[in-house]
């Protein structure tokens, strides 16, 4: 079975090379720029991971995990970022995501491909 990734990340070069990571470990990836760009391009690529940056442009990374969890409620979600604030748009969130019985994990970014894949595999078998 091959495992769906959803990539979203608003720099080309670390897309582009989070897409050659993901895909040469065998993971069928959607890559995307932006959160309007996964919802045009979506249609029926049902992800079992959204894996995104949370700091975006227009819809941040956890309004558009938000998004693919209501659309795909199986999907399994990976947040990273690498700036501070992070944090406090993260506690914004939380309350929701608990509400909602929604589990996200976030990374720090930069990310270390076998850290990456690692993680990948342990969310696959941890996290609803």
């Amino acid at each position: 079975m091959t495992i769906r990734v959803l990539l979203v990340d608003d720099e080309q070069a670390i897309l582009d090379g989070l897409l050659e990571v993901l895909q040469s470990a065998g993971y069928e990836v959607l890559p995307a720029l932006c959160g309007q760009e996964v919802l045009d391009k979506i249609g029926q690529f049902c992800p079992d991971i959204l894996l995104t940056d949370v700091l975006l442009p227009g819809m941040n990374g956890f309004e558009l995990a938000l998004l693919v969890k209501e659309k795909f409620p199986g999907c399994r979600l990976l947040l990273f970022s690498g700036q501070a604030a992070t944090a406090i748009l993260a506690q914004r969130f939380v309350p929701t995501f608990t509400a909602l019985g929604y589990r996200f994990e976030l990374l720090p970014k930069p990310l270390h491909p076998t850290a990456l894949l690692e993680r990948l595999e342990q969310s696959l078998t941890q996290m609803v």
